[in-house]
């Protein structure tokens, strides 16, 4: 249920419609707007007797949300909501990119693509300090190190970094160094894992799964912000299908759905989604022209010599020529970059 108060509702109006609606064993979740406040209820199992609320003094409305997931839904918060990672908005008018390695190699490595990422205009550094391979003999990344070299990479060039954590053991530790936690593809149903990201305090990039409906994948940003987390990202990374032509198929359809049916960011990460290093570029120019709020690209300067992926890594020079394609198209979407 969405509890819409009037534009000359007073704070103490709104406090008391939360009060009433704790006193009832539910959990109230205002969110201020532009022009008012709306006031979100769940954990009721049943459709809620809204009678005794609508005679509060400040209230407008009652929209009772007809989704399966709430504080996700549109119809719980109609405007746009925009991610504010220390200055950095992903979900307003600048189109936010997130460059860098797939994994953390060394102080040396990291620097370097650094270096790059912040010439070319991108505000966020991407890299995996812990990596979750398909094969247990694979590089997998070099741990807490690795969000140290993170760290130094940001305090050098100016950089936010965002990093995945992978389970439940390690997530507070990745919290402590990185300015957004990715949870992964392959752990977008790891509920547990889910739930403790909901209350990290840092906003979280989660993934959509190789395999997710779009329902489920809303579903499982519904369990971060059901733990108080609003500072939710979403990425569209590519789904398995039939087709053998890339490592996986971007869903470009995805990015204008969940624009409809959520509020919050969502960005596109045609790296993983083509794992093929010239269609990265023509797919970020598609995932600006559908929408997006933003890209996450793999970049690696030596990308014969990756530990990860580097068939799906464009070079610097190919992040130059990303930035310089993707700014022109962002201008004819009303978008700005750097």
């Amino acid at each position: 249920m969405l509890i819409v108060m009037d534009s000359t509702a007073s704070p103490e109006m709104v406090k008391r419609v939360c009060d009433e609606i704790e006193r009832l064993g539910l959990t109230a979740h205002s969110m201020p707007g532009a022009q008012r406040t709306a006031i979100g209820v769940t954990g009721n199992k049943a459709r809620l007797d809204s009678n005794r609320i609508l005679t509060m003094e400040g209230v407008g409305d009652i929209i009772h949300v007809t989704k399966p997931y709430k504080l996700v839904s549109r119809e719980f918060f109609p405007e746009n909501s925009v991610i504010d990672v220390d200055g950095v908005k992903v979900g307003g008018r600048e189109f936010v990119i997130m460059a860098g390695p797939c994994s953390v190699e060394s102080l040396e490595q990291t620097m370097i693509i650094a270096e790059h990422v912040a010439k070319a205009g991108c505000k966020i550094l991407r890299g995996g300090a812990f990596k979750p391979r398909t094969s247990p003999y694979s590089f997998q990344g070099l741990g807490e190190d690795g969000l140290k070299i993170l760290a130094q990479a940001r305090d050098k060039f100016g950089l936010k970094i965002v990093t995945e954590a992978v389970d439940t053991d390690t997530i507070g530790l990745v919290a402590q160094y990185t300015d957004i936690v990715q949870i992964g593809a392959r752990n977008m149903q790891n509920y547990s894992l889910l739930r403790k990201a909901g209350r990290v305090g840092k906003p979280i990039l989660l993934k959509r799964g190789m395999s997710a409906t779009l329902e489920e994948f809303l579903m499982a940003a519904e369990y971060i912000m059901a733990e108080g987390n609003r500072d939710v990202i979403l990425c569209e990374r590519g789904v398995r299908t039939f087709a053998d032509h890339t490592r996986n198929t971007l869903d470009l359809s995805a990015i204008p759905f969940v624009k409809r049916m959520s509020h919050l960011p969502i960005i596109s990460d045609p790296s993983h989604g083509t794992g093929k290093k010239d269609k990265v570029i023509p797919l970020s120019r598609a995932s600006v022209a559908v929408g997006a709020d933003g890209l996450q690209i793999e970049v690696h300067h030596k990308p014969e010599e990756a530990l990860s992926d580097g068939a799906q890594a464009i070079t610097p020079d190919g992040l130059m020529q990303l930035m310089k394609e993707v700014r022109a198209l962002a201008t004819v979407m009303d978008r700005d970059v750097p």
